[in-house]
């Protein structure tokens, strides 16, 4: 397409890119709304990233993983929800609902389409003159290699952080030998039931880098190969930038989503049991390979790990806003979300799981018209979750449609985590832990629960 098939903005289709769950759930609201969507999927499937992590359990039931605009586009089909009580996979939620929802919206749903520049037609990000009347342009190369431009009224941007974990490095960017050691590393929760993969962990060290939802499951995971006939000597070494306290492990039974809080009790039980060690206050600097290849982890203040076999990387993830270079974003300096919502987000400032409810204004730009959506607008900010992203795109199509009193009207009530840090603590590792406090005991290598210890995060937490 080289010019618009209309003279009219408002006749232009929304372009929402990426057909995960928040970006389908987009498309639903616009067609509910009477808009024309066009979701562009760089992944030659629905749900492409979802389909990635297929064999982990999401800590939300059916009830809150599906949108309620989706679910009428799909009442037609025959489609029935799963028991709302129940946990699903995320091959579940990918197989269930995500792409029964996108067959529903048929060929408003493009894939193998990768999204390589967005801005407005014929302005690049210096032009004022008549900039907001222009449409947005989005240029797009197919899996076939061929080239697309397409013409826009207004962009939602639903590509979530999947495509772009954080390094090890406790600097933001990659350990010196980071990619040297690729072979021997993967930014993923590995899945042990797959043979293959089962088959490069058993037996062998492992080192785990980060402190959230997705350590524990890896923690929990290697824990279960350990105590399998064909896991004998599999040891995780659990690695925190900061030091155990009250919050370590999560909420346990404080959290509101039971099972997020069970991970966090499978991770401590891990370490208790002695299937893991963890070391606090340490800072990953250089991966170096030992004579035998093995890896050895060399922190900022030069203290060097025993030699490990693999390295799991889940430092978390981080916006790719690179084909979005040519337009006016507002973002916030430190998380990259938008800078209305990082405020309300931002892990240095609290960390109890609440987030107050935010739609369309905290989700807008100096340029008008581009919304960036789920977990994409968490920026490197941690905790999202699926309804978030829902009634995010509630209130913002909403507000494409004219809509204001609905857009406004945003009422989201998130389930506590039952974690509070406080102020100013995230990834402070050298911290001395006081009565009450939230703070982190010295780096040190511990086994939680082991004879002789003391470092058992007191019950209820810090909140």
């Amino acid at each position: 397409m080289t010019a618009p098939a209309t003279s009219r903005t408002e006749d232009l289709p929304v372009v929402v890119i990426g057909a995960g769950p928040i970006g389908l759930a987009a498309a639903a609201h616009l067609v509910e709304q009477g808009l024309e969507p066009l979701v562009l999927e760089v992944g030659p499937v629905a749900a492409a990233a979802v389909r990635e992590w297929a064999h982990v359990r999401l800590f939300s039931t059916w009830g809150e993983v599906v949108d309620p605009a989706a679910e009428k586009l799909l009442a037609p089909t025959g489609w029935t929800r799963p028991d709302p009580d129940t946990y699903p996979s995320g091959g579940d939620w990918a197989d269930a609902y995500l792409q029964p929802l996108a067959d529903a919206l048929g060929n408003k749903v493009r894939t193998g389409a990768s999204v390589t520049g967005v801005s407005r037609s014929g302005r690049d990000r210096i032009v004022d003159a008549d900039r907001e009347t222009q449409p947005f342009v989005v240029h797009v190369t197919h899996a076939d290699g061929h080239e697309e431009r397409i013409f826009a009224r207004a962009i939602i941007d639903a590509s979530g952080t999947w495509a772009t974990p954080s390094p090890a490095g406790g600097s933001g960017l990659p350990a010196l030998g980071e990619r040297a050691a690729s072979d021997r590393i993967t930014y993923r929760v590995p899945d042990l039931k797959d043979p293959a993969v089962r088959a490069r962990y058993a037996g062998k060290r492992t080192a785990v880098i980060g402190s959230g939802a997705s350590a524990f499951t890896a923690l929990a995971s290697l824990a279960d190969l350990a105590k399998s006939d064909d896991g004998t000597d599999t040891k995780g070494v659990w690695i925190l930038r900061r030091g155990i306290s009250g919050s370590t492990f999560g909420g346990g039974e404080a959290d509101q989503l039971p099972a997020r809080g069970a991970l966090g009790l499978a991770a401590k039980t891990a370490v208790d049991e002695g299937h893991a060690d963890a070391v606090t206050g340490f800072r990953t600097d250089a991966i170096e390979r030992d004579a035998d290849g093995r890896l050895v982890l060399v922190a900022e203040d030069g203290r060097r790990l025993d030699p490990v076999d693999e390295v799991i990387v889940l430092t978390g993830f981080r916006p790719d806003l690179s084909f979005l270079d040519e337009l006016r974003l507002g973002l916030d300096e430190r998380l990259q979300a938008p800078v209305e919502l990082a405020p309300l987000i931002d892990p240095n400032q609290h960390s109890c799981g609440t987030v107050y409810p935010h739609g369309h204004r905290e989700l807008s730009h100096p340029e008008q018209g581009i919304y960036l959506v789920g977990m994409k607008s968490y920026g490197r900010a941690p905790t999202f979750l699926a309804m978030t992203g829902y009634e995010q795109v509630r209130s913002v199509v909403a507000a494409l449609a004219g809509d204001k009193e609905s857009a406004d009207r945003v009422e989201l009530t998130l389930p506590e985590t039952g974690v509070c840090g406080g102020a100013g603590l995230f990834d402070t590792p050298d911290a001395q832990e006081g009565d009450g406090g939230c703070c982190a005991p010295a780096p040190a290598l511990i086994q939680l629960g082991a004879p002789g210890t003391s470092q058992t995060p007191a019950s209820g937490g810090c909140c």
